[in-house]
């Protein structure tokens, strides 16, 4: 079993900046992949930002230059730093976590996902 827990996420004006922290923890043997994703009212998730284990990040057009994702491959953990924020980037931030885990004697890939934290953007 391996958890994923958010948190960081609120309220703040446009223009100004929050950080999302995201953990994993649990039987986890390697994790290939962090990223963000959010999903607003009424649309699909998208995805935001990932990094891979070696540090290759990519990110959404919509948040170049104005999001960071970093990552502590030792803590199992990945941070989302949003800076000039604007009101469309109003929505629920999910963390993404893939990976492998041991089955037994067996390894096997996992892909988990955090239970979502609140980002709104208003004035």
């Amino acid at each position: 079993q391996v958890q994923v827990v958010e948190s960081g996420g609120g309220l703040v004006q446009p223009g100004g900046s929050l950080r999302l922290s995201c953990a994993a923890s649990g039987s986890i043997r390697r994790i290939y992949a962090m990223g963000w994703y959010r999903q607003a009212p009424g649309k699909q998730r998208e995805l935001v930002a990932a990094i891979r284990s070696g540090g290759n990040t990519n990110y959404a057009d919509s948040v170049k230059g104005r999001f960071t994702i970093s990552r502590d491959n030792f803590k199992n953990t990945v941070w989302l730093q949003m800076n000039s924020l604007k009101p469309e980037d109003t929505a629920v931030y999910y963390c993404n976590v893939n990976g492998s885990t041991w089955m037994g004697s067996a390894v096997r890939d996992f892909e988990s996902w955090g239970q979502g934290t609140q980002v709104t953007v208003s004035s």
